[in-house]
């Protein structure tokens, strides 16, 4: 107003042309002014999000055993192709491919995968697409599954329909093959060891076999099979005499009979470990208790310990002969054995004390006078060894086990496996605890009930065996004898050819301290003769060396390194095996796909019905785009055409006064 309005120096301008000036002001410093104001505007979005339709195509090499194999070959993925492109007009295509592993993306399948996973694909599709408007999986097999477990019952709970493009003969086939061949993987220097041979035979009635197992081509053992119906499966036990320390590879094979239609199942190899020595283990318990038949029954079941059990009050031998010393319900009546223990580094185990005092790693101030119902609660972040995913999901649905109660104050060497769940409250209190003190490993378990969980793995899995991965992981830390080399080498023994080889060094000083300048070299022979060199790459205070993956075979290894002018060389071997899975059973199992399609409301096609698929999946009532509502809130700065509205303004209104140029 000051400006336009009653000003002498606009006598000249007509009341229109300052009334226009007036209004492209008074607007543009309006909105300029409601910027201070941090006005907020709020605003409902809506996204459209198109059906996922995921496309998973088996990989493994048993797609190209049927008579369709030239199909599957040449003309399948160009299917596929047409198929993808018709369906992207209305969906959003993946693919996958899967086999011993699940990998993602729009290479063409090469089914080269030694063995076939359909669980882990289901639990893979669950984990990725479960927040995308996932419409179907159509998957693409012969439905021949060797790894995992049956995907009949996961695939139920993806809440979608499954399509299955059936692949492979259904046809039986005359055939005599290994099914499976059970063993031990150690075996003691001297001692005798069970071999189980599980023979399958098919369309060959009243014939006879021979079924022998073979070391370095000399025949150990063999067994005369008749063969009584058209479709046989037996066991033939074999016993063997461990004689050799070290690797030792063997063959089952079964001869091979006129018509097979599939020979490349008739012999399975499998490697044993012969050692010359077992570690001794001395159980010692107060009074008898079911944890004590549970720590028996877990150590007894391994082939790697051997396992002394007595009376804590009659015992009086030597304890230099064992590797580790479990104590059950440790007092201070045992305290001189404990205290022999320490004296001859001899790692030990307390499980369920009877008092609070010689705990290793703890003191426990309240005493053994109240208790607590405790469940076990994992710690994540335990790094002194590892533990398989199963045992992890198992140890969240163990029970309780009775805890003292009263203030835990740990030392700073312990790490806890375990902690304590009180009621609903997660708390750091140990339950299973490891502390390591002048070089002596210890552990102690406070709880009382360790039998409970056995039972209850048993109630799950029908098994002992993640119990026993348990208690053998602890014991196998506590008694493996710590190693005071300069130079050391970390290796597998025994590997399959489709997983990754990786080795692992370290290099200490005089003062046993890591160190990573000098280089490590490793040269590998195989089993022809033929050596391959590499070079450890360095990281902050180890080497590693990814070799890949290897054909099958017996590699040994040589591994050098130089410090201080001073040689170190640390040699071994290890196997690589052969992955039969795929050989073994040729036979599509298009039954399998139909329940899975079946139980998910989807349906089973053939290849010559890729139209018939395309057709039900377009059409489908169920498979439609979600339509996502949010709610979006911005600034009324944030507008950038109301910027560009305010500078036009002020353009304009700049323009005019320019016009009209006795305006100040």
């Amino acid at each position: 107003m000051l400006l336009y309005y009653k000003n002498k120096k606009n006598v000249d301008v007509s009341k229109k042309v300052l009334q226009f000036m007036f209004l492209l002001r008074f607007v543009s410093t309006t909105f300029i002014t409601f910027f201070l104001l941090h006005i907020v505007f709020k605003q409902r979005l809506n996204e459209t999000q198109n059906p996922v339709i995921l496309v998973a195509i088996d990989n493994s090499s048993s797609m190209l055993a049927a008579s369709d194999s030239s199909f599957v070959k040449k003309e399948l993925f160009e299917k596929l192709i047409v198929l993808k492109k018709n369906l992207s007009e209305k969906f959003t295509i993946k693919t996958i491919l899967f086999g011993d592993k699940v990998t993602s993306g729009d290479e063409p399948p090469v089914f080269n995968d030694r063995e076939s996973d359909l669980e882990t694909l289901i639990k893979d599709v669950d984990n990725n697409y479960s927040g995308l408007n996932t419409g179907a999986l159509i998957i693409i097999s012969d439905g021949i599954y060797n790894k995992g477990a049956n995907p009949l019952y996961s695939s139920e709970k993806l809440g979608y329909p499954i399509y299955a493009l059936a692949i492979g003969d259904t046809s039986e086939i005359r055939d005599v093959s290994v099914q499976k061949v059970n063993h031990n993987q150690v075996a003691y220097l001297g001692n005798n060891f069970p071999v189980e041979v599980l023979v399958k035979a098919k369309k060959f009635g009243n014939r006879q076999i021979t079924v022998s197992l073979m070391a370095n081509g000399i025949e150990k053992a063999k067994q005369e099979l008749k063969i009584n119906s058209d479709n046989l499966l037996s066991t033939c036990n074999f016993t063997l005499n461990a004689g050799t320390v070290g690797l030792i590879k063997y063959t089952a094979k079964v001869s091979i009979l006129d018509g097979e239609k599939n020979i490349l199942n008739n012999d399975l190899s499998f490697v044993m470990e012969v050692i010359d020595n077992r570690e001794k283990i001395l159980l010692l318990a107060t009074n008898p208790h079911p944890d004590v038949a549970a720590l028996k029954d877990a150590i007894v079941n391994s082939t790697t310990y051997e396992l002394d059990y007595a009376p804590a009050a009659n015992f009086n031998k030597p304890l230099k002969a064992y590797s580790l010393v479990i104590f059950h319900g440790f007092s201070n009546t045992e305290l001189q054995i404990l205290n022999a223990c320490k004296n001859s580094q001899i790692p030990f185990w307390i499980v369920n004390p009877t008092t609070a005092e010689n705990l290793p790693g703890l003191k426990l101030l309240g005493g053994m006078s109240r208790f607590n119902e405790a469940e076990p609660l994992l710690n994540n972040s335990f790094g002194l060894f590892t533990i398989s995913k199963e045992l992890e999901v198992l140890i969240k649905d163990l029970p309780a086990v009775t805890a003292p109660f009263g203030n835990y104050n740990l030392a700073n060497t312990t790490e806890s496996l375990i902690y304590q769940r009180i009621g609903v409250v997660d708390t750091e209190t140990p339950l299973l605890l490891f502390t390591e003190t002048n070089a002596l490993k210890s552990a102690l378990f406070i709880g009382d009930g360790l039998w409970k969980w056995k039972f209850r793995d048993f109630a799950e899995h029908n098994t002992h065996t993640l119990f026993q991965e348990l208690i053998s992981k602890c014991v196998q830390y506590l008694s493996v004898k710590s190693d005071k080399s300069f130079f050391r080498i970390s290796a597998p023994k025994i590997i399959n050819e489709n997983e990754t080889i990786e080795l692992g060094a370290e290099v200490y000083n005089k003062s046993y301290e890591s160190i990573t300048e000098p280089d490590v070299t490793l040269v590998l022979t195989n089993d022809r003769d033929k050596k391959f060199n590499y070079t450890f790459s360095k990281t902050a205070e180890a080497y590693k060396l990814n070799i890949g993956i290897l054909p099958p075979g017996e590699y040994r290894y040589a591994a050098k390194v130089k410090n201080n002018n001073e040689l170190y060389v640390k040699q071994g071997l290890f196997v690589v095996e052969e992955v039969v899975a795929e050989k073994i059973n040729t036979v599509a199992n298009h039954t399998l796909l139909y329940q899975m399609a079946n139980r998910s409301k989807g349906k089973l096609y053939y290849p010559n019905e890729m139209q018939k698929l395309e057709n039900e999946i377009v059409n489908s009532e169920t498979i439609k785009p979600v339509t996502y509502s949010k709610l979006s809130t911005s600034l009324l700065i944030d507008l950038k055409w109301l910027f560009w509205m305010i500078l036009c303004l002020l353009a304009c209104e700049w323009f005019v006064r320019k016009r009209y140029f006795a305006i100040g």
